[in-house]
């Protein structure tokens, strides 16, 4: 088609003076005159694939006309070469948008779209937070934050790669803190996955660093199992001059193995010492967030010994709430360190005794004195055990045996307090125990 049938700016002055509406370059360039200004539109005409679009170039005079040729050209070589110019033209358009909000979070601090950061923390408002626990979840954002966002937070996820993944992790190991770089690869893990998921990256880089870093050294809560010893630690508790309520957290302890947290935060509504029982709603036990909102409550038969440890201290605290109230109020359970401060204050070290060791403690001696099956002594520490079709057991199961081996278990107890000899199941209990 004929084209740059435009003279000159002349040719235009003239058209515009005798009143054109419409003045033709060719081969789908035109000027459009304004009635009421001296500002006139150029258009620029196409078809592609068989529909007619129409593209606006700029206004006369501000672009004249070798410029709205120009542009004419640029727009018909993309027509030939099979790309739609005012496809391309949008696609520029939000180009340009997206980059100038990438500049405005930026310079405001906030995580780009795209980026590590913006999926990781779209990941765990999404997935990670309706999963697990508040204190879980709040962990695991401090991880990433500290240890994640300062190197890869700001790339884009899809270019992300394991040399980049390693190189920060590598900076946590750095400074001695191996288990925590291992937990931050396994959230990156995680991150990586719902960005496959979501369409924003391929693969999990996290994949190929499976024994890049260094191992973790497992390093076991602290804990007395020598039999001697527990006699040595129970008669400490029964010598002990601090609080009251402390000194009946110590006494308890052993007798119930259960968590620190769930001792501390115990509640008197919680128990009825007449059936000897302790049932712990399943919000306050170590549980995945669903098994806290729609679990079992945990059931703690209560020893003879555990009972009179209880009804001596009601006097003292069973007006309030918390079974071991704060010294500070009774609004609030003891401090998470009140157990552990008793035992360094009776000379116990923390590489002798942790509040955790009270079950390990139990755990060992039940297994190798007392002779009890392993699957009751993991139901009393609500410990998720599996079953051959890999379902997990029911907390409440095992009662009656449970019930018999606390009462063993603090009888025994007894006898390492008062120095006496070392005894094992009955035979009548034992075969009790396994049925």
């Amino acid at each position: 088609m004929p084209r740059h049938l435009i003279a000159s700016d002349k040719t235009i002055q003239k058209a515009a003076k005798e009143g054109e509406r419409r003045l033709s370059d060719g081969d789908g360039l035109y000027l459009l005159f304004s009635v009421k200004g001296a500002s006139h539109a150029w258009r620029f005409d196409y078809t592609f694939q068989g529909a007619r679009k129409t593209l606006s170039l700029g206004t006369y005079p501000d672009t004249g006309l070798s410029l709205a040729r120009a542009k004419a050209d640029d727009f018909r070589k993309l027509v030939a070469e099979g790309t739609d110019p005012s496809g391309k033209r949008k696609q520029a358009k939000v180009e340009a948008v997206e980059a100038a909000e990438t500049a405005r979070r930026i310079e405001l601090g906030e995580a780009v779209e795209g980026s590590f950061e913006a999926v990781a923390r779209e990941w765990h408002q999404t997935v990670h937070v309706p999963k697990v626990s508040e204190g879980h979840a709040a962990r695991t954002l401090l991880r990433l934050e500290q240890d994640a966002f300062p190197w890869i937070g700001a790339m884009p996820i899809a270019d992300v790669t394991a040399p980049k993944l390693l190189e920060a992790l590598r900076k946590v190991e750095a400074r001695g803190a191996i288990e925590t770089a291992h937990r931050v690869k396994f959230a990156c893990g995680q991150v990586f996955r719902y960005g496959i998921q979501t369409g924003r990256c391929e693969r999990d880089p996290s994949a190929d660093l499976r024994e890049a870093l260094r191992p973790v050294i497992v390093k076991h809560h602290a804990a007395i199992t020598d039999p001697l010893k527990v006699g040595g630690l129970l008669r400490a508790f029964d010598d002990y001059q601090g609080m009251p309520t402390t000194r009946a957290a110590l006494k308890l302890a052993p007798l119930v193995f259960l968590r620190p947290g769930e001792l501390r935060q115990a509640e008197w509504a919680e128990f009825d010492l007449d059936a000897a029982l302790w049932t712990i709603p399943a919000a306050r036990m170590k549980r995945t967030k669903q098994e806290k909102l729609s679990g079992t409550p945990h059931v703690v038969p209560l020893s003879r010994q555990a009972v009179a440890v209880l009804r001596e201290l009601e006097p003292l605290t069973g007006h309030g709430r918390f079974v071991f109230p704060s010294p500070r109020g009774g609004n609030r359970p003891m401090s998470e360190n009140g157990v552990l401060s008793a035992l360094r204050r009776m000379g116990f070290t923390k590489d002798e005794m942790t509040g955790h060791g009270f079950r390990a403690m139990a755990r060992t001696l039940m297994a190798e004195r007392l002779g009890v099956p392993e699957s009751v002594v993991e139901a009393q520490l609500a410990h998720a055990v599996k079953d051959s079709l890999g379902r997990a057991y029911n907390r409440t199961e095992f009662m009656a045996q449970r019930r018999d081996m606390m009462q063993t278990w603090a009888d025994y107890l007894d006898k390492l307090r008062k120095g006496g000899e070392v005894i094992t199941l009955e035979p009548s209990k034992k075969k009790a125990a396994k049925a």
